[in-house]
């Protein structure tokens, strides 16, 4: 039980009604899990505003509530903190109960449209062979040291990230390398805790379902480095426009890394094949089993993170050059038949854009580049007529198919995805909503030599239809599809 007052500590309240010197079970956001003696924090979301939620909390006897606005009936026995914005008060608190986790270990942050999940996991990856206790907050999954949990979202809720940290701090754990995204941004989740350093990797088109503009998207990143403080380090991708953006109020030391500006970290690409490759970073040469110029920016991400982060050059060169590639993210299979398929989890207009140059400056003319590609639905839908048009005007041959149809109908999110197909490559497409079909499809039209792409869902091992997840993985289906080819 922890007092009430202590996880007070920093938040800044407008009124109290009851005492504060009150003992706190647990701290919650969701009024179904409430048990006695619990803190109950009124949140309001885009969607729900947990303010009508108070009653039920103090039905299962919640012993304090916050919220920003007081309720107009009054429970005697609960304390009311009336505050600006509970979820402000929720990430501080959440920190303050567990005894501020992130001050006993060296957490860096990683935002950006695309490379997050890469770089965080291959920092974790290079730091755990490199002898360290490691931890991990990530799409993928959660790591403490060695022990796994799933993950449900890019950035846990503020109670979950600290109880986390907690745990990694129990198990002695050194460092831990975090995704920080525009909507936990956004939300609060982050405050409270302390960075020692966050990586900025692009911006491009993606979550304006969520953020109504690019720049408010722009800007909620920029709040990440704004908020870092002066014993951090900002690092920043300048061959992006918006890397200098990000650098423009942050209190934290500014490093630069690009392959094609001037910067404190730069990298040359030597070689790109479909087995790794090879860079020259400052002027050292490594190679490396990644592939592709996007994962170029996050070998030199991670080589100047580990850097600052006190490791030897010779050292970091060398654990570069054993990292294997993170799961979903340009993983591939070669088929008896020599077709080579790609899973990938590229699902925004730059990130297929990238993958798609990639493999083009990897292969021969000669070879057929097909693509199975979808959009997700109830997100961003101003990005599907982008996708059509970078899948078209990029592949030799594309499948237009279901991603994650969620409580949209399939058949709509492809046609909006048509609409950005140039008229010159309408024969190039067909549209295909069962996703399986589509993959199977794909595998029919490729001979020997040939490269199939399916993109969009990576590493996911489900498909969303109305709510409903069921087994879908785009890596276990294409390679099932291609040996039965084989009989």
């Amino acid at each position: 039980m922890k007092n009430l007052k202590d996880i007070l500590y920093k938040v800044a309240i407008e009124s109290v009604v009851g005492s504060t010197s009150v003992s706190v079970n647990a701290l919650q956001f969701n009024s179904k899990l409430v048990e006695e003696n619990d803190v109950f924090f009124a949140i309001k979301g885009s969607v729900v505003d947990g303010h009508q939620y108070i009653s039920n909390a103090i039905n299962q006897k919640a012993i304090a509530v916050i919220c920003e606005v007081l309720p107009e009936q009054l429970d005697e026995a609960v304390t009311y903190i009336v505050v600006k914005d509970s979820s402000v008060a929720l990430a501080i608190m959440a920190s303050n109960y567990f005894e501020n986790p992130s001050t006993n270990l060296k957490l860096v942050g990683v935002t950006g449209t695309n490379g997050k999940t890469t770089i965080a996991t291959l920092l974790y990856q290079l730091f755990k062979n490199a002898g360290y206790k490691v931890g991990l907050l990530s799409t993928v999954k959660v790591m403490v040291d060695d022990k796994e949990f799933p993950a449900t979202h890019t950035t846990p809720d503020s109670i979950s990230i600290n109880s986390f940290l907690a745990e990694m701090s129990g198990e002695g754990v050194e460092f831990c390398f975090m995704e920080v995204s525009s909507h936990g941004i956004h939300q609060n989740r982050t405050l409270g805790l302390q960075f020692e350093g966050g990586i900025f990797t692009n911006l491009s088109h993606d979550h304006l379902d969520y953020h109504e503009t690019f720049a408010e998207y722009r800007d909620v990143k920029k709040r990440f480095f704004d908020q870092l403080p002066k014993s951090a380090f900002a690092l920043t991708n300048v061959d992006d426009k918006n890397g200098a953006v990000m650098l423009q109020n942050t209190k934290a030391k500014k490093i630069s890394y690009a392959l094609k500006s001037i910067a404190d970290y730069q990298a040359k690409i030597l070689e790109n094949q479909l087995t790794g490759l090879l860079l020259k970073i400052n002027n050292k040469e490594v190679w490396t089993k990644l592939i592709g110029n996007f994962n170029a920016y996050n070998v030199l991400a991670i080589y100047a993170t580990a850097e600052l982060l006190g490791l030897e050059e010779q050292e970091i060169l060398r654990l570069l050059s054993i990292l294997e590639s993170v799961s979903g993210r340009f993983q591939y299979i070669i088929s008896d038949q020599n077709i080579t398929a790609i899973v990938d989890y590229a699902h925004t207009p730059d990130a297929l854009k990238n993958v798609l140059e990639t493999i083009n400056s990897i292969r021969t003319s000669n070879e057929n580049l097909i693509t199975v590609v979808g959009c997700g639905g109830n997100r961003d839908k101003t990005k599907r007529p982008k996708m059509g048009h970078i899948a078209s005007a990029l592949s030799t041959k594309v499948v237009f198919t279901s991603d994650n149809p969620r409580h949209e109908d399939p058949e709509i999110i492809i046609e909006e995805i048509e609409k950005g197909v140039e008229p010159q490559h309408f024969k190039k497409t067909m549209s295909i909503s069962d996703r399986k079909q589509a993959i199977k499809t794909a595998c029919q039209f490729a001979e020997s030599g040939d490269i199939i792409l399916i993109a969009g869902k990576g590493h996911e091992t489900y498909q969303d239809v109305k709510g409903v997840k069921s087994d879908f993985d785009d890596l276990k289906i294409v390679t099932q599809l291609l040996k039965q080819l084989e009989k």
